[in-house]
C-alpha cells in the first residue's frame, strides 16, 4: 500500500522507468521512500508482491487481495500529520479487507508551533490501521503518544526498516581515528517549510556553512535525494540546467541565506544523486562518514556501518535520533556544529546498544503480527544456519 518505485531482483528498489532521465526530471520523488520501501522487503519472507491501490475503491483488487495474499503493509512514512489528506478510496478499501493491515515503521509530525491537530478523516484511518493488526509499529515515542491520545493503544516502537536493512542483529559502529577520515558523504536538504522550522533563517545559515566548513576540511559529496533542481543540474539539458539555477537563485530564502560564491561552485562540482536504491548503498559503503540533513540518508549509512551524525531540525529528525540513540546536532542551537565533539565512541555505544533493541522489537513486531521474516534473532549467528529451500 503507497509503494515508492518499481521492485527488481524480487527485493530491489529503483525510481519507475529510472533510465529515462526525462520523464520524471520535472518531478520531485523523495528517494528515502524508495529506502524505506526496498529495505522493507529486504526484511520479508515472500513469494509474491502486489499493490492494493488506494486512490480508488475498485472491488476486484480488493477481492484479489482477500483470495490471494495473507497480508497488506502500509511503507512506513510521515503519514500523521495535520495536512495529510489520505487518497480518495483509503476508506473503503480499509473496510473491505478481510487480510491483516500492518503499518511499518510510520511516524508523526509535529508543526513548528502548537499541538498537533488530525482531521476526522486521519482519525478514522489509523483506527482502522489498528483494528486491522496485533500492533501498529511506529517511528519512536512522539508517534506512539500521538496515537495513544486518540486511543490507539497497540503500537510497537520499531524506529524504521531502513536501520535493519543488512538484518545483522549485533551491527555496530566503531570509529576510525579522526584524522584517517577522507571520504564524506553529505545527505542534504535546502528545501525548508516554515510550518515544519522555528527560524528559517538559521536553518539555511547553518546548512550552508556546515557544507562549506565540511567539504574545506574532506573530499565530500553533496547527496541529494530527488529535487527538480538538483536533477537538471546533473542530468538535464542546457536548457533545463540554466532554468535549474535561475530557480535556485532567484528564490528569496535562497538568495539570501544558502547560496553563495563557494557554494555555487560546490554544487557545479560535487552534486550526487541516484535513482536506484542500490547505488545510495553503495556509496555509503564507500564513505568513511556520512552526516547531514537527510533522515534516511544517514539511516542507510549507518545500516552499513558508516557513522553518521543526525542534524535534529523537526520533531521527525528528533524522534529518529531518539529512538535509536544517535548522535545529533540541534541545528538551531546557540552553539556552531563541531565533529570532534561527535567523534566519541562513547556516543555510539549508544547507538550500539540501543540498536540492539530496536532490531529485536522489529522482529518481535513482524512475529507478533504473524508476517513471515528474515531476520534472524541476535543468537541466530553463533551456529550455521542452513536456508530452507
Amino acid at each position: 500500500m503507497i509503494p515508492s518505485g518499481e521492485v527488481y531482483d524480487h527485493d530491489c528498489v529503483r525510481w519507475y522507468s529510472y533510465q529515462n532521465i526525462q520523464r520524471s526530471i520535472n518531478h520531485y520523488h523523495n528517494i528515502g521512500d524508495a529506502f524505506v520501501y526496498d529495505s522493507s522487503l529486504k526484511l520479508l519472507t515472500f513469494d509474491r508482491l502486489d499493490v492494493v491501490e488506494i486512490r480508488e475503491f475498485k472491488q476486484e483488487v480488493v477481492d484479489r487481495a482477500n483470495a490471494e495474499y495473507d497480508y497488506v503493509f502500509l511503507r512506513g512514512s510521515n503519514y500523521i500529520h495535520d495536512h495529510m489528506t489520505w487518497p480518495e478510496g483509503t476508506e473503503q478499501v480499509l473496510s473491505k479487507l478481510r487480510i491483516p493491515v500492518i503499518a511499518f515503521g510510520v511516524g508523526a509530525q509535529a508543526p513548528a508551533t502548537g499541538k498537533l491537530t488530525l482531521s476526522d478523516e486521519s482519525k478514522r484511518i489509523w483506527q482502522m490501521f489498528a483494528d486491522k493488526s496485533t500492533t501498529l509499529g511506529v517511528r519512536g515515542t512522539y508517534t506512539a503518544e500521538v496515537l495513544w491520545d486518540l486511543g490507539i493503544k497497540n503500537v510497537r516502537i520499531v524506529g524504521c526498516p531502513t536501520a535493519f536493512r543488512n538484518r545483522d542483529p549485533e551491527l555496530r559502529i566503531d570509529l576510525p581515528a579522526l584524522d584517517s577520515v577522507r571520504n564524506v558523504g553529505i545527505t542534504m536538504r535546502r528545501e525548508v517549510s516554515s510550518h515544519y522550522s522555528p527560524d528559517v533563517k538559521t536553518y539555511l545559515t547553518r546548512h550552508r556553512d556546515f557544507v562549506k566548513d565540511m567539504s574545506r576540511r574532506f573530499d565530500t559529496v553533496l547527496m541529494m535525494q530527488g529535487e527538480v533542481e538538483e536533477k537538471k543540474l546533473l542530468w538535464g539539458t542546457d536548457e533545463q540546467k540554466a532554468e535549474a539555477w535561475d530557480e535556485l537563485h532567484n528564490n528569496n530564502w535562497l538568495k539570501n541565506w544558502y547560496f553563495d560564491e563557494e557554494l555555487d561552485e560546490l554544487y557545479r562540482s560535487r552534486l550526487w544523486y541516484s535513482d536506484v536504491v542500490a547505488d545510495y548503498e553503495n556509496i555509503v559503503r564507500s564513505k568513511d562518514l556520512v552526516l547531514g540533513y537527510r533522515l534516511h540518508g544517514n539511516l542507510m549509512a549507518l545500516s552499513n556501518g558508516t557513522p553518521s551524525v543526525y542534524f535534529s531540525y523537526d520533531s521527525r529528525t528528533a524522534e529518529f535520533a531518539e529512538t535509536f540513540a544517535i548522535p545529533c546536532y540541534d541545528v538551531y542551537s546557540d552553539k556552531p556544529f563541531v565533529l570532534e565533539e561527535y567523534w566519541d565512541q562513547s556516543l555510539f555505544e549508544k547507538f550500539n546498544r540501543t540498536f540492539y533493541q530496536r532490531y529485536r522489537d522489529m522482529r518481535e513486531f513482524l512475529d507478533e503480527n504473524y508476517i513471515p521474516h528474515r531476520m534472524p534473532s541476535p543468537t541466530a549467528r553463533k551456529t550455521p544456519q542452513r536456508e530452507a529451500a
